[in-house]
């Protein structure tokens, strides 16, 4: 399997912005349709943003994300992105990428994550 590193979480005030990396190494992410991911203290992971593996189909999970949040990839340097906007609170959360196969495996090891906090 291969490795994810992500980066560029912080602490930062609401209504800030953030550009998270996931650089991918061992794999090639342009095989994989990839994924942001989410986990709130206490809580599940749960998807925030999908592309597919040509980058022609993106989904985000809320209308808020949706409008909040841009996920990109670059297959030429095996990375992930995740530009996130207007952030809120509610959004504090250690954020992961991976594979983005609903109800299937992971095709990589899971990473460390970035946190992020949102402070009001």
């Amino acid at each position: 399997q291969g490795q994810l590193d992500e980066s560029g979480g912080g602490l930062v005030q609401a209504g800030s912005s953030l550009r998270l990396s996931c650089a991918a190494s061992g794999r090639n992410i342009s095989d994989y349709n990839m994924a942001w991911y989410r986990q709130a203290p206490g809580k599940e992971r749960e998807i925030v943003a999908s592309i597919s593996w040509s980058g022609a189909n993106i989904n985000y999970a809320t209308y808020s994300v949706k409008h909040r949040f841009t996920i990109i990839r670059d297959n030429a340097k095996n990375t992930l992105y995740l530009q996130m906007n207007s952030l809120e609170p509610e959004g504090t959360a250690n954020e992961l990428c991976n594979s983005g196969y609903p109800n299937c495996p992971y095709f990589f090891h899971r990473g460390p994550g970035t946190q992020v906090t949102v402070s009001s």
